[in-house]
């Protein structure tokens, strides 16, 4: 069968990620080559004023406040999804069913049963999927993990990643976050991208220990009362990965104040090691430990053209790439998967693992003890 040479996009909601979807999949074809050009078709929210708004705005032919009309609409070949969490599963199973292309934010899913069932849909129906974790799509964190793997640095003996913002510190305002319907908490809302990172680079868990705290049992609310709190504030995590015989450390907190993002790692090697931040992500550190006395420290490697993904925005180093251009190297990974007629590299499997490593670190918790991820549901 011919290959279309435009496939439709439908967005399923118009804030920060609806909007950083749309920016990538219309300027996905002005730095990648592409043989099926993405249009933005449709855009759903609500209401339907609003829809309408954003659509003219971000550049669609048209709104709806209806998603399923969306995702039945026989010129709508891909479904992004960028709403809250708990319609990540309804509206995907629906895009599955309507044998749509699916792309979804993070979380997949708010519980592991309902991330289990979409995966299995998924597979089940062979479409091709991808969840965004666009973070991984920095090309100073994919020269990361080349280091890594090419044994620059020596065998990996250490590991601390985190993920810590302050915005909900000194008891802010109970909002979304604050649900467990909402997959809410640290843990599932930021934390899912320290463990994600750390998955990327060094590989697969065995098991995991960890402890979830929670600092305010209560938070204000508009109307001027106070709402209990049953999610975590912060997490840390103890991980025992498949591939080596350390324990790492990850640790997510959206209670660090003065931290507006603070997304990053240590590793240690026999031979050198390396740092990374989010804040500063076009920047990688890295020591070498056969440097001279005397001369001895981390050197900076800047982004630039030479490494994979930069060179397509800009043709010199030092100019830096933005977080939006991450989520346009992540709609290009997917646009190449559709040309191949291959799955992703971060489709619904790859996001059920995440889940399952949550749920692991949530059941630790609880029971105050080791857990082997072969315990938890796949």
């Amino acid at each position: 069968m011919k290959q279309k040479e435009t496939l439709g996009v439908g967005v399923i909601g118009s804030g920060f990620m609806g909007k950083a979807h749309a920016w990538a999949f219309g300027n996905v074809g002005r730095f990648f080559p592409l043989k099926q050009e993405p249009i933005l078709k449709i855009l759903a929210d609500i209401p339907l004023d609003k829809a309408q708004a954003a659509a003219k705005q971000l550049g669609f032919e048209s709104a709806t406040n209806d998603w399923k009309s969306l995702i039945h609409h026989p010129e709508i070949d891909i479904v992004s999804i960028t709403t809250p969490n708990n319609l990540h599963t309804p509206m995907a199973l629906e895009a599955i069913d309507a044998k749509k292309i699916v792309y979804c934010e993070k979380p997949l899913a708010t519980t592991l049963n309902d991330a289990i069932k979409m995966t299995n849909a998924a597979e089940k129906a062979g479409v091709i999927t991808m969840v965004g974790f666009n973070y991984l799509r920095n090309p100073m964190m994919i020269t990361a993990k080349e280091i890594i793997q090419s044994g620059e640095i020596g065998e990996i003996t250490g590991y601390r990643g985190i993920h810590s913002e302050g915005f909900m510190a000194n008891a802010a305002p109970y909002n979304w976050r604050c649900e467990k319907d909402q997959f809410g908490g640290a843990l599932g809302d930021i934390g899912s991208h320290a463990l994600a990172t750390a998955r990327f680079l060094l590989g697969e868990f065995d098991s995991v220990c960890g402890k979830l705290d929670t600092i305010y049992n209560s938070r204000p609310t508009s109307d001027g009362g106070s709402k209990p709190v049953y999610t975590d504030d912060q997490v840390n995590t103890l991980i025992q990965f498949k591939d080596h015989n350390f324990t790492g450390v990850v640790t997510s907190s959206w209670l660090a104040t003065g931290w507006e993002m603070h997304h990053g790692f240590e590793i240690c090697g026999s031979k050198g090691s390396l740092i990374f931040d989010q804040a500063r992500f076009n920047e990688l550190q890295i020591y070498k430990g056969d440097q001279k006395t005397g001369r001895r420290g981390f050197t900076t490697i800047v982004a630039g053209p030479e490494h994979q993904g930069y060179g397509e925005f800009c043709p010199a180093g030092g100019h830096q790439i933005g977080f939006n251009d991450l989520k346009t190297l992540e709609v290009g990974k997917l646009m190449g998967c559709i040309e191949k007629n291959i799955q992703t590299d971060f489709n619904f499997r790859d996001a059920l693992t995440i889940v399952r490593i949550s749920e692991a670190i949530s059941i630790s918790s609880t029971e105050n003890r080791w857990v082997n991820l072969d315990e938890i549901a796949s």
